[in-house]
């Protein structure tokens, strides 16, 4: 099983992220589980969503606390919360920022990458330059550096989850796909 743990603000779509993932290893036949959790309801509040992907039927119902991998949808969220929390050994942090993974310092024993699904999302019209929406294009990245699902699959899950800018959002995942 392949544990996933998203970290956004409201507003970016890191809970939109967390379901097109889900629509995407769906549709390779695989068995998935994707659910948020947040505290207050408001945009730029901090945001988890979680993701398992398996083989075989998934079981389980809390939440991730150990999980494989850590996608940051804002890399401003490092400072304010641990995203390293419970990742295991050997674990993939994918943030989105146009620094270099060296710039970020976390303990040893994670496998730090870096995309910059912002200006990717604003060159794409999504969002606003103050508040880009980056879900697709982390998504591409995802598909890219962690392998748990194809970048066609994610394509035809934006097509069928994200009708309204559905082509700069496919745009967007493949550029993201491309420079990750």
């Amino acid at each position: 099983m392949i544990e996933l743990r998203f970290h956004s603000r409201g507003g970016q779509g890191g809970v939109v992220a967390g379901k097109l993932l889900a629509v995407a290893v769906f549709k390779e036949k695989r068995h998935v589980q994707a659910f948020p959790t947040f505290g207050v309801e408001r945009r730029s509040a901090p945001v988890m969503a979680f993701v398992r992907i398996d083989e075989k039927p998934i079981r389980i119902r809390n939440q991730i606390y150990e999980p494989d991998h850590v996608v940051i949808l804002d890399a401003s969220l490092i400072g304010m919360l641990d995203v390293t929390l419970g990742l295991k050994p050997g674990g993939t942090i994918l943030i989105n920022s146009p620094n270099p993974p060296e710039s970020f310092h976390f303990r040893d024993g994670f496998n730090v990458v870096t995309v910059d699904a912002s200006t990717i999302a604003v060159r794409n019209g999504l969002g606003s330059i103050t508040q880009p929406i980056v879900n697709t294009a982390i998504l591409g990245a995802v598909a890219k550096v962690l392998g748990c699902v194809s970048i066609e699959s994610v394509v035809a899950a934006i097509e069928e989850e994200a009708p309204a800018k559905a082509m700069a959002n496919i745009k967007a995942a493949r550029e993201a796909y491309e420079c990750a």
